[in-house]
């Protein structure tokens, strides 16, 4: 028997319950399923667009930026002309999501690499699976398809999501996580994500940059 068995055996006996009371495991299982809703905030509620609305004035506020796009076809023009405009280089990395993957970038002069970041990647982008109205939040899986690393390593990071993928707020969320992939079978990592990275640890002046990504540009695509 392990220390953790061993563990939870004397709970069971000081419950005076035994390992395959089935009586006990419905009522638990019947008070989580039935357990209430908790508080959720007014701000972020409302149709899609009063929640992409607020997403937006939300991510703005964190010093992201944000750009509405009429399809996901649209995102390569819109990401090489943020770096054409800012003389940034035109270069772009990123994961095996075919959301992303599949986009014309051939109609364009960036040069793309595929694949986890190894920390000397200028630009990234990623796809969120999901976002929060209430406080301008992506929520980013890890995997293949998205590496974590793209989020965290390169100065700047494009992030694209779906206008009907913003949700009000964290619960929300995580029901949408949920239900996209199963009880039990999230990603590793789900990183929530608001604005550029920044810190003002030091003489309360603020730093953008200081643990992650200078800037973070949203495409929100409508389409």
């Amino acid at each position: 028997m392990s220390a953790r068995d061993e563990i939870l055996a004397n709970v069971r006996r000081s419950l005076g319950a035994s390992e395959g009371d089935q009586a006990r495991r419905a009522t638990a299982q019947a008070r989580v399923a039935g357990a209430a809703p908790g508080l959720r905030p007014q701000r972020g509620q409302g149709d899609v667009q009063t929640r992409a609305q607020t997403f937006e004035q939300e991510a703005q506020a964190v010093n992201a930026t944000v750009e509405r796009l009429k399809s996901a076809a649209d995102v390569p023009a819109a990401v090489s002309r943020y770096l054409r405009e800012r003389n940034l280089p035109a270069t772009l990395r990123m994961g095996d999501d075919e959301r992303l993957v599949g986009l014309p970038w051939e109609a364009t002069q960036l040069a793309i690499s595929r694949g986890p970041s190894a920390g000397d990647d200028v630009n990234a982008i990623s796809h969120a699976e999901a976002a929060a109205a209430e406080t301008g939040t992506l929520a980013f899986v890890s995997g293949p398809h998205n590496p974590t690393t793209l989020n965290f390593l390169p100065d700047n990071h494009f992030a694209v999501v779906r206008l009907s993928d913003i949700e009000a707020d964290y619960e929300a969320v995580w029901t949408r996580l949920r239900a996209r992939y199963g009880a039990g079978v999230l990603p590793r990592t789900v990183n929530f994500v608001t604005g550029p990275s920044r810190s003002a640890d030091i003489e309360q002046k603020l730093l953008l940059g200081a643990h992650g990504p200078r800037s973070l540009h949203i495409l929100i695509v409508e389409g």
